[in-house]
């Protein structure tokens, strides 16, 4: 069935048959579940911009994140190469000194 048109004869097709009490509750059941799923679709239809939008957001807060990330390893990476050349420098002048007194 593509169109609501396409009901009517349906009923009136099936009410011309004297279908039992079962079956009537059985089409009923069909027909209130077939609304709810319309009815269900039309409302994501409708709410699917916000939730794009909110995707959208948590995208935006990831990469941000990661973004921060990187920032701080890089400043961890620069801090750890100034220890290491203040080192350098350190031991640069010790081992003059040792070498006096080695021999």
């Amino acid at each position: 069935m593509e169109t609501v048109q396409e009901l009517i004869p349906l009923a009136k097709e099936l009410m011309a048959q004297k279908p039992t009490r079962n079956l009537v509750r059985l089409y009923v059941l069909g027909g209130v579940l077939a609304l709810f799923g319309a009815v269900i679709g039309l409302m994501e239809t409708l709410c699917s911009p916000f939730t794009a939008a909110d995707s959208l957001r948590e995208r935006e807060a990831a990469v941000a994140e990661l973004q921060a990330a990187r920032e701080r390893k890089a400043l961890r990476a620069r801090a750890l190469l100034e220890k290491s050349k203040q080192l350098e420098a350190v031991q640069g002048c010790r081992a003059p000194t040792n070498r006096l007194h080695a021999s």
